[in-house]
């Protein structure tokens, strides 16, 4: 039997995984839901876990080890759009958008991507998503390690020109 590796959909980095543990201890258990744009742009919106409310269509892209663990989830169709990309969690200084939790803290969480390989792509497809009505039923997404980076540029290789 051969053993296909899949790579995570979602990544935080150890900057951004400090900041959620300040606010896990402020909140309880967290969630993130990376929005779609419009007002707060496209950002990972952090909420109390429960306070939004995920949809059938809606597409669970990790659970981040970071305290009991951390679910992200994003839209149904901009995970079609976003399927080919590896989603890094980061934070950076400024306001958060919205009522995402890290806004009175003066940073905000940011979303950077690196493109899967070929290989990768693969790998993935073989294994279908768990959506809000998947983990309603009970689904999960495979373990696959730890999700935490030490700095955004261990993920997201910056193009050397």
């Amino acid at each position: 039997m051969t053993v296909v590796h899949t790579p995570n959909r979602a990544l935080i980095t150890e900057a951004a995984a400090e900041l959620l543990r300040t606010l896990q201890d402020r909140h309880g258990a967290l969630m993130f839901h990376q929005s779609g744009g419009c007002c707060d742009g496209s950002s990972p919106m952090c909420y109390p876990d429960g306070d939004f409310v995920v949809g059938d269509r809606d597409v669970l892209l990790a659970v981040l080890d970071v305290g009991d663990g951390v679910p992200v989830w994003i839209s149904g169709p901009q995970f079609d759009t976003w399927k080919h990309t590896q989603l890094v969690i980061d934070v950076v200084p400024g306001r958060g958008g919205g009522f995402s939790l890290e806004s009175p803290e003066g940073k905000r969480f940011l979303s950077r991507g690196r493109a899967f390989t070929e290989d990768e792509n693969r790998a993935l497809d073989a294994v279908p998503p768990v959506t809000g009505a998947g983990y309603e039923r009970g689904e999960r997404p495979p373990a696959n390690g730890t999700h935490l980076v030490a700095e955004a540029i261990d993920a997201c290789a910056i193009p050397v020109k």
